[in-house]
């Protein structure tokens, strides 16, 4: 059980479901909520990124991507804790959960009165389920290809932040595409550090991410990119949503986000990116959380009531 803890990558879920907060929020803002959508919605995201953390150990696992040149903690079918088969197993069963997970959500969104829509998202589930596998599994990776970055960004921004808005409003707030977006880029960020912490073990196996492509030099300010662009936009939707002051609570996290960015501009050795990882994915839930807590309520407001 010790061994399928790790290779799930405990680290990586509450990034995964940052997206899926601010969108319910958002629609709690605007009176719409509904806790089957909520509870669902986060089963089948978790259930996504757990089974891209599985098919991750396998294809790296099988390609031999994960060897003694990868600077990160090693995997579980690099250490042979997990076998192969078993991780093929076990991807196979997530991927059966987490389509039972999609389904139920789709249910409680639409239940027998949006059909069109109900396919819609039965298809993007599907989807996704396959884009999880595909990314570094099978002879036509996309991930060793280098669009890796395209995938995290549309299903774990815009589609975790769109599509659970959509299902408690059946419409789309253009609005919302700014926290989708800096949810998308911050995803984007993570992985982008994971591959400049690999570069050089990636570029051996040819697995040809980003980073190989255009370099670490490039990686850098591509970095910087994402994570400030990520920055602006909240900062702009919180303007645009007439937030007030105090609503502004959110901007506690970007001074972790800030310090990371200061420790990746002073970073020479890829090896000390790793505690990066963590930092980044935690401090974009906790912008999720700020921002979301900030949709629904007045922080003055809360004080005068509990004090």
């Amino acid at each position: 059980m010790k061994h399928w803890i790790e290779a799930a990558r405990l680290r990586t879920l509450p990034l995964s479901v940052s997206g899926i907060i601010v969108g319910s929020f958002y629609a709690m803002s605007q009176a719409m909520f509904n806790w089957n959508i909520v509870v669902f919605a986060l089963l089948t995201t978790l259930g996504l990124q757990i089974l891209s953390n599985f098919a991750n150990d396998y294809g790296d696992g099988i390609k031999g991507t994960d060897n003694d040149d990868r600077v990160g903690p090693k995997r579980a079918i690099q250490k042979g804790v997990i076998t192969p088969f078993a991780m093929k197993n076990a991807m196979v069963l997530t991927s059966i959960i987490t389509l039972f997970f999609a389904v139920l959500l789709i249910y409680f969104a639409f239940k027998e009165s949006y059909l069109l829509y109900s396919f819609i998202f039965l298809f993007l589930g599907i989807l996704a389920i396959a884009s999880a596998i595909r990314y570094t599994v099978g002879n036509s990776a996309y991930g060793y290809r280098g669009y890796g970055d395209v995938f995290v960004f549309v299903f774990f921004g815009l589609v975790s932040t769109f599509g659970v808005y959509f299902m408690f409003s059946k419409e789309i707030d253009w609005l919302l595409l700014l926290p989708a977006t800096a949810i998308g880029f911050l995803s984007v960020g993570v992985l982008n550090l994971n591959n400049m912490r690999d570069e050089e073990s990636d570029r051996k196996a040819g697995k040809n991410t980003v980073v190989v492509q255009k370099g670490g030099a490039w990686a850098k300010k591509y970095h910087f990119f994402l994570i400030i662009s990520a920055m602006v936009f909240v900062v702009v939707f919180a303007i645009l949503n007439n937030f007030h002051f105090d609503q502004y609570i959110f901007v506690a996290a970007y001074f972790p986000l800030a310090g990371h960015l200061i420790r990746v501009y002073k970073n020479k050795n890829p090896k000390l990116l790793d505690p990066e990882l963590k930092k980044l994915a935690l401090s974009t839930f906790f912008l999720s959380i700020l921002l979301a807590l900030g949709l629904i309520y007045f922080i003055s407001d809360l004080l005068v009531t509990y004090i």
